[in-house]
């Protein structure tokens, strides 16, 4: 029905940059809010940050400062642009939209997940 696809994972040294993406694709009628979330060996998954379909914003503390979420509308996409990384920002990612498949129809699907890996 929906798809969410994340991309742009890696491995990258601590205080390094990197940007991770999550496409919508299938019945999609509008996205609404999207979010990342990520999760840790052995710790529970926590939001990361989120944007409204208005475009507002907000993060975890741990984050704040750091990273920054964007969507493109236009092509059902928001991206989480990560700066200066550290060790404790490397988990699995996952991508969550709020969609609506049709004036009543509402999915949240998540992604399969991309893995960030932050190296001293």
């Amino acid at each position: 029905q929906v798809q969410l696809v994340e991309s742009g994972g890696g491995l990258v040294q601590a205080g390094g940059s990197l940007r991770i993406s999550c496409a919508a694709s299938g019945n999609i009628f509008r996205v609404n809010d999207m979010g990342w979330y990520r999760q840790a060996p052995g710790k529970q998954r926590e939001l990361v940050a989120a944007i409204t379909s208005g475009g507002s914003t907000n993060y975890a503390d741990s984050v704040k400062g750091r990273f920054t979420i964007s969507r493109d509308n236009a092509k059902n996409t928001v991206y989480l642009q990560m700066n200066n990384l550290k060790l404790e920002d490397t988990a699995v990612y996952y991508c969550n939209a709020d969609v609506q498949t049709s004036r009543i129809g509402i999915l949240r699907p998540w992604g399969q997940g991309t893995q960030v890996t932050v190296s001293s």
